[in-house]
């Protein structure tokens, strides 16, 4: 969301006949309306095909714009600054409960999960769950958006969660290694941090040319070249990797 505002600024300084707005409802949310026709563009942290039928999906393009690192937080007070992907998996499946299982301090873990239909929960458990299912319902209500994670892992003690690198906030919560490797973009380009994902911009393939405008305009070295990276995000060149709708990652 940052990042497209950041370009939509931009682009209507240069076209002042152009309008564009939006809001941040989460990842099915957007491709949804756009499926329905109520936006014109979706954005969308996971491929169309995960969250719609193949014949809704099959009716959009896909424009890869960006790609995002995700990781997990904690709370300032805790000790823990480094946990695998097997003791994240265990915290978000609810079978590590408290701080001193993994290194901590006596003290029970509060997590803080995404709603479902969230990219960036659909990432975070494709890393951390592979193809399981995560059927554990933690007590702390499910969050709808990344701004509200980040307002309650600001005020709660004790809690871990999860967040895209450009909301990081370190006045508010840590960021910590997953792994033994520190949640920076350098360490996505060849998955060394496995927690990522491509940002998807879907438009109809009937889109009005101002829409097409925009979209070419997200990948024009005035966005690629930097607002991408000022706004945390990844240009999709740099990548020496690449992920397939079914999480499989490859050489590019």
């Amino acid at each position: 969301q940052a990042l497209v505002e950041a370009a939509a600024e931009q682009f209507m300084n240069e076209n002042p006949d152009c309008v564009v707005s939006g809001s941040g409802n989460g990842s099915g949310a957007g491709l949804t309306a756009v499926s329905s026709g109520t936006v014109t563009i979706g954005n969308s942290d996971v491929f169309a095909e995960t969250k719609l039928d193949a014949d809704a999906a099959a009716k959009l393009v896909d424009h890869e714009v960006a790609v995002v690192g995700m990781g997990p937080i904690v709370s300032k007070n805790v000790t823990v600054d480094d946990l695998t992907l097997e003791q994240l998996k265990g915290i978000f499946g609810g079978t590590i409960t408290n701080w001193k299982e993994v290194g901590g301090e006596d003290a029970e873990i509060v997590v803080v999960n995404r709603k479902e239909g969230s990219g960036t929960r659909a990432t975070f458990e494709a890393a951390v769950f592979g193809d399981e299912k995560n059927s554990y319902k933690p007590a702390q209500p499910e969050q709808d958006k990344s701004g509200d994670v980040q307002t309650l892992m600001g005020s709660t003690d004790n809690a871990i969660s999860y967040i895209d690198f450009s909301h990081f906030d370190d006045t508010k919560f840590t960021a910590i290694k997953v792994g033994g490797v520190e949640p920076e973009s350098k360490n996505v380009l060849d998955n060394s941090f496995p927690i990522w994902a491509t940002e998807h911009m879907y438009c109809a393939k009937d889109a009005d040319d101002a829409t097409k405008a925009f979209l070419e305009y997200m990948l024009s070295d005035d966005v690629q070249s930097s607002l991408v990276e000022e706004q945390g995000f990844i240009p999709v060149s740099e990548m020496v990797v690449v992920k397939d709708a079914e999480g499989n990652v490859s050489n590019k």
